[in-house]
């Protein structure tokens, strides 16, 4: 099984809307601090469970995603991760801030990796270091410029049309990516928790984020100011991954 950890949320899914998009429309709002907890399934069956949590710490906004395996795949699949940002804090209520840290621990199987990118808004570079392969390396960053934790939460705080596609730059600790997300259509899904009323977006990944660039990534976003990430899917080499949020502080009404 692939990156279990892409479906940790979100990561990474993806991004999300570059500043043309805060021109003239009002941003939805996310509560903070805000705690979802997913049920992570491989092709129908449970294969473990992610968190989501974000909070106020100073003026800063820290944005945590962890993802454990369940008991029975831990024999022959392990998965321990952990993905940080830390963002300086945004003008509400347009937008959640721009990264200044973003840390990754990937313990998946025999896959390790442990780097941390940290963001100079003033010269627009990021210093990233690997500290498995023991490198580091600074690149140029836009102003509009997010990891590929903090992209998702941007996007969820920009209104969306359907049929339209919006842009954002993801920096990956590798590269730097224009990152496509389309807006296909409204849609009432069933879930554990109930029915709900979604928007379906599919971001055109070209990077190794919260999900692998196996196959198609969809999610669906509660149709209301909230938008939680409801549901995601996507294809893996084997098999296909499902995440659906299952509780935490806060999930969709019921409508």
């Amino acid at each position: 099984m692939n990156r279990l950890a892409g479906v940790s949320i979100m990561g990474i899914l993806m991004g999300l809307a570059v500043a043309l998009l805060l021109v003239s429309q009002p941003a939805a709002a996310f509560p903070i601090p805000e705690r979802l907890e997913f049920d992570v399934s491989y092709t129908g069956i449970s294969a473990g469970r992610a968190v989501q949590e974000v909070s106020i710490v100073g003026d800063e906004v820290h944005i945590v995603s962890t993802a454990r395996s369940a008991a029975w795949l831990k024999i022959f699949f392990p998965v321990d991760d952990r993905i940080e940002s830390v963002l300086i804090a945004g003008s509400p209520p347009f937008n959640i801030g721009v990264p200044r840290l973003y840390r990754e621990r990937i313990r998946e199987g025999w896959t390790r990796y442990q780097k941390e990118a940290i963001f100079d808004r003033q010269k627009l570079e990021v210093y990233t270091k690997d500290f498995l392969k023991k490198s580091e390396t600074t690149q140029k960053i836009t102003n509009q410029t997010y990891d590929t934790l903090s992209s998702f939460f941007f996007f969820r705080s920009m209104p969306l049309e359907v049929g339209k596609s919006y842009f954002i730059e993801v920096f990956d600790c590798k590269k730097l990516w224009n990152t496509e997300v389309q807006v296909l259509r409204r849609e009432e899904i069933e879930t554990p928790l109930g029915k709900f009323k979604t928007v379906l977006i599919k971001p055109l990944l070209k990077y190794q984020g919260i999900f692998a660039r196996t196959g198609d990534v969809y999610i669906w976003l509660s149709d209301d100011e909230r938008r939680i990430p409801v549901q995601m899917k996507s294809k893996v080499k084997v098999g296909s991954i499902t995440a659906v949020v299952v509780g935490g502080s806060y999930w969709p009404q019921k409508k």
